[in-house]
């Protein structure tokens, strides 16, 4: 199963990428594909879009925290527009 998840990234500063990773993999382990990045002290994100809505449509599972910083970007709104046109 994938998963959409945070791996961090910078020494003193945290800054964390947004990958498509397996579960059984280690957060530092092979992603599959980066799709995003977060910087929490700056409050930025920059996200992949299409990446994120083709790894979900595919069943990817976000964690908890990928779920926040998806919802406030309104990617789920627009994996609902994809699937309705589709159908």
């Amino acid at each position: 199963m994938v998963k959409l998840r945070l791996k961090r990234c910078g020494r003193k500063q945290p800054v964390y990428r947004i990958v498509a990773i397996d579960v059984r993999s280690r957060r530092e382990g092979r992603d599959l594909r980066k799709v995003g990045f977060y910087d929490p002290i700056k409050n930025q994100t920059y996200l992949n879009v299409p990446a994120i809505l083709y790894f979900l449509e595919k069943g990817a599972q976000p964690t908890g925290t990928v779920q926040d910083i998806l919802k406030k970007a309104e990617v789920f709104k627009e994996l609902r527009s994809n699937q309705t046109k589709f159908n």
